[in-house]
């Protein structure tokens, strides 16, 4: 088993900005190119949420998540994978960034080339949030549900302090495995097995 992470759980900084400004969708999409630098949020309040950059600990796991992942994007061809730099704006109006993702491609392409380029209206099919030491569990919890009242067909929150997965779908019970080998992400990403121990040992 690998060495236990940790650290002291915060929440991300919170700026609640209504009704004093009101900031138009390009605003934000503008005021994120100029800070390129920090992972900017906002919520479907219209509240900007900053958060801390990860440790390099955690910024290796997410690596190998993101290796791992991509290798069955490219040979399964069914759709589209994103990192943690890219921003989505969900139905209900949040603009968030998962830190992995997948769109299946008919969704991606019906997108107009503009819609591509910023922060594409839609939830990703796939979402995958990576606890950090300085994560609140509870906090990274919300915005999982908040992704699958908002269309997404399979989450995974990956907590490597507890040594845990928790698995989300639509009108189901969340699912805990504790410390697995492995996990499927069938049927919604058929056959991509993540060796969860791998990724973070």
């Amino acid at each position: 088993m690998g060495k236990t992470l940790s650290g002291t759980e915060t929440v991300p900084l919170v700026l609640r900005l209504a009704p004093a400004i009101d900031m138009s969708d390009q605003q934000f999409f503008e005021l994120c190119q100029l800070n390129r630098d920090l992972r900017i949020e906002r919520t479907c309040q219209g509240d900007l949420v900053i958060m801390p950059p990860t440790g390099s600990e955690i910024g290796n796991i997410n690596f190998k998540l993101t290796g791992a992942f991509c290798h069955w994007v490219d040979a399964d061809g069914t759709g589209v994978g994103f990192d943690s730099s890219t921003g989505f704006t969900l139905p209900n109006g949040a603009k968030r960034s998962p830190d992995l993702s997948w769109v299946k491609r008919s969704r991606w392409e019906a997108l107009t080339r503009q819609q591509q380029q910023e922060f594409a209206p839609l939830c990703p099919d796939f979402v995958l949030e990576l606890r950090s030491p300085s994560d609140a569990l509870a906090y990274v919890q919300d915005k999982m549900r908040e992704y699958l009242d908002n269309g997404a067909q399979l989450g995974w929150l990956i907590d490597p302090i507890e040594k845990k997965v928790y698995i989300y779908r639509p009108q189901a019970t969340v699912e805990c495995l504790e410390d697995p080998q492995a996990v499927s992400g069938d049927p919604v990403l058929p056959g991509f097995m993540l060796d969860v121990r791998k990724v973070w040992s």
